[in-house]
């Protein structure tokens, strides 16, 4: 079975998330990923919307100090995050998903994920499933922390993240000034960067 894997993160960047497929070492991170069985690329990739807020928290990962990017766990109307989904197997998604949560071999039913509309897999990071609808026939997932975003303490990302993140966003079309604008909205930047700060990191990409 296809599947939809929509990203909102850093695997925005197509070459940042072949790496789960590949198994390589995606720039700015200091580990290697192991890689999927079924090394296919995506047989298409396309820009989304999730209407659901952007955060970034936790404090230190394989990209440095700062926080990673994750969903809240309910759509707020007007929220707008910025996303790529990519079609690939029912397999190789669940092994991306065992690979962001450091859980080999783990085993969900995604059908029942479709039943629930959300389900918690893993005690990782990563380690709910949400399910998003379908496109074109085939079911779009993603997934985010199992704990609530009320109850999480927001922490700024660091700059290797963030520029991951930007070169994504403008692999789909977006200009620097509107890649700024964006992060200057969403929960652990707000506050913490300017925008010339932002500006410089983006340009770095």
């Amino acid at each position: 079975m296809d599947v939809w894997y929509v990203s909102y993160g850093s695997n925005i960047c197509e070459d940042r998330f072949l790496c789960y497929i590949f198994g390589d070492t995606p720039k700015g991170s200091s580990l290697k990923e192991r890689g999927c069985t079924d090394k296919t690329a995506p047989k298409r990739s396309e820009m989304a919307e999730l209407p659901y807020p952007l955060y970034f928290a936790k404090e230190r990962s394989k990209w440095g100090d700062g926080g990673v990017a994750f969903i809240g766990d309910s759509p707020v109307e007007k929220e707008r995050t910025l996303a790529r989904k990519y079609l690939i197997t029912s397999e190789q998604f669940l092994e991306v998903v065992a690979q962001e949560n450091n859980q080999p071999g783990l085993q969900v039913d995604l059908q029942q994920v479709i039943r629930m509309g959300r389900q918690m897999v893993t005690d990782g990071w990563y380690g709910s499933i949400v399910y998003l609808g379908e496109k074109d026939g085939s079911p779009m997932f993603t997934f985010t922390a199992n704990t609530p975003m009320d109850q999480t303490t927001c922490n700024k990302p660091s700059a290797a993240y963030l520029s991951m993140i930007a070169r994504g966003l403008k692999e789909l079309g977006l200009t620097d000034g509107e890649i700024v604008a964006y992060f200057l909205g969403k929960s652990g930047i707000a506050g913490q960067f300017s925008a010339a700060t932002l500006a410089a990191y983006i340009e770095e990409e």
